[in-house]
């Protein structure tokens, strides 16, 4: 038996031996990492900082990308799969569907908890330190639930942190020039194309168990298909800003928090409801989610930005009015 099933049975004992009084504990940050934090790139972007918020919406969906690329490149399958032994806690099975390797929960948290530590490390050092520790319990948390390999949440960390270096890297040296994020706008649509162009045309296994697929491909594609289509409308929504609207944070503004707040109630309900509804059942679930996630960001980056300016300036009109009396 390989060492990360023992691994894995290890932490299962330990699941029984503690009458699984923390399953729920650990299901729960692992559902935060996925379920909440995507939706802090937004709140950045549009209410405290536009370049650090650029920064978290690209390695929101940049990681997405990547991970899925790899994921369909290994083809790994999950614990259960490997050994009957393997029993996931709860229903974290159910959401756990496909392959294994490497960890989408990791990657999230790591992309989200990893920008706010890089972003404030040097600011807010008591936050830094807790997206850290958010980062290694979302970790084991996938390990503790059965869900995942250690090799799983390893590299699925060491993946989106070398991500998170990048566009760091690439942030620094670009510096605010126009020129330069229209060139990497560019090689980010082929990179898109060559993305979905591999994961159609590649292959795949086809392993059946009692005349039944044991995963299939097909539904393994959405989270790629997702992550470009959201990266694509980050594309086309930030060239449509920088160059047309010139987004300002407009800090100070009483309607900035309940606009911020509005928004991301939009983006909630499009992201769990109206996207999928429209969408998934007129294109299908990979096209579908590919083509939601695209107007979501778009909407993001470059519509709800314009609502918030002019939300702002109406009440610096009022207020100066009231002032004059």
């Amino acid at each position: 038996m390989s060492f990360d099933i023992q691994y894995l049975l290890l932490l299962q004992d330990l699941r029984n031996a503690t009458g699984g009084i923390f399953d729920e504990v650990f299901n729960a940050i692992s559902k935060i990492a996925v379920d909440v934090m995507v939706f802090l790139p937004f709140l950045i972007y549009w209410a405290v900082d536009k370049a650090w918020g650029y920064r978290f919406l690209t390695a929101r969906w940049g990681g997405e990308v990547i991970n899925g690329l790899v994921k369909l490149t290994v083809c790994a399958y999950r614990p259960w799969i490997r050994s009957d032994l393997i029993e996931p806690a709860g229903d974290s099975k159910v959401a756990a569907t496909g392959y294994s390797f490497p960890s989408g929960h990791t990657m999230c948290a790591t992309a989200m908890y990893g920008s706010v530590f890089i972003w404030q490390r040097d600011r807010r050092r008591w936050l830094a330190v807790l997206c850290a520790v958010a980062i290694a319990l979302t970790a084991f948390s996938r390990n503790f639930l059965g869900v995942h390999t250690p090799q799983d949440v390893l590299v699925s960390f060491i993946e989106t942190s070398l991500l998170l270096l990048g566009i760091g890297i690439v942030a620094n040296k670009a510096g605010g020039s126009d020129k330069v994020y229209d060139i990497l706008s560019v090689i980010g649509i082929i990179f898109i194309i060559a993305s979905l162009v591999y994961i159609l045309l590649k292959p795949y296994p086809m392993d059946y168990v009692d005349g039944e697929l044991l995963v299939d491909p097909q539904k393994m594609m959405k989270d790629c298909f997702n992550g470009c289509g959201g990266l694509l409308g980050l594309i086309i929504g930030s060239y449509i800003e920088r160059h047309y609207l010139h987004y300002e944070i407009p800090k100070g503004a009483v309607s900035l928090p309940l606009m911020a707040g509005v928004g991301i109630g939009i983006v909630f309900s499009w992201n769990q409801y109206l996207g999928p509804a429209i969408f998934v059942t007129a294109f299908g679930r990979n096209w579908g989610n590919m083509i939601s996630a695209l107007i979501l960001t778009v909407f993001a980056v470059a519509v709800w930005p314009v609502i918030i300016t002019k939300t702002a300036q109406k009440e610096k009109e009022a207020g100066a009015v009231s002032a004059n009396g």
